[in-house]
């Protein structure tokens, strides 16, 4: 069975549209959280995760939007928030609020968690990756850091697979991975997509110059 594994759209849809057109014929897709924030698209990329039925959970970002908090955001973050709480509709908002902190799917074969199994705001980087992390499942997918990585365990994957829509780590390509679930193997994929785009889009919005400026320098 061929999954592929995304996290941290962050309401970029021209990344998550370029995600999409890279993807190959796979079983399923899941989401690791954060739909929204930072980026001028929230609602596009609630409906297209939605009408996908992608299973996802929820990341700090969509918390954030559902319960219109933004306690301890930077202003960059915090702007994304109020951005999309004026954006989404009252069932968009009420689809956000309800994802679920984990969750397990195919099976039992994957779980889900936005930051850590224990702390879903967890920043948890791939050299901190351990088989300790593991339940039953056989693959742990990880979000909220946007740096992509995996190690694999005799006791199963742990992997990120990076940020479709702000990458972190030096990389401003749309990050996403495939997981192959009968031989336990992952594959790190990369897609360009228009950042400029998504740059004017963001000042048009009226959202923060410096959301679209880190795009180019995947920070």
């Amino acid at each position: 069975m061929q999954v592929a594994v995304i996290s941290d759209v962050h309401a970029n849809k021209v990344a998550l549209d370029a995600v999409f057109e890279d993807l190959p014929p796979v079983d399923a897709v899941v989401c690791a959280g954060d739909v929204v924030g930072y980026n001028p698209w929230p609602a596009e990329c609630v409906a297209t995760v939605r009408e996908r039925a992608i299973p996802t959970v929820m990341g700090n970002h969509d918390r954030a939007v559902a319960s219109g908090t933004a306690f301890r955001f930077n202003s960059m973050a915090a702007a994304g928030v109020d951005y999309a709480r004026e954006e989404l509709d009252d069932d968009a908002l009420a689809w956000l609020a309800d994802l679920p902190d984990d969750r397990t799917v195919l099976d039992d074969r994957i779980k889900l968690v936005h930051g850590h199994p224990d702390d879903p705001d967890r920043y948890t980087y791939p050299e901190e990756f351990s088989a300790r992390m593991l339940g039953s499942e056989d693959v742990l997918v990880t979000g909220h850091t946007h740096v992509q990585g995996h190690e694999v365990f005799d006791e199963g994957i742990v992997m990120n697979p990076g940020s479709v829509g702000q990458p972190r780590d030096g990389d401003p390509r749309a990050a996403y991975a495939l997981v192959d679930l009968d031989d336990l193997a992952v594959e790190e994929r990369r897609v360009e997509y228009d950042v400029d785009r998504v740059a004017d889009a963001v000042t048009e919005a009226g959202l923060p110059d410096r959301i679209g400026e880190r795009l180019y320098e995947g920070r």
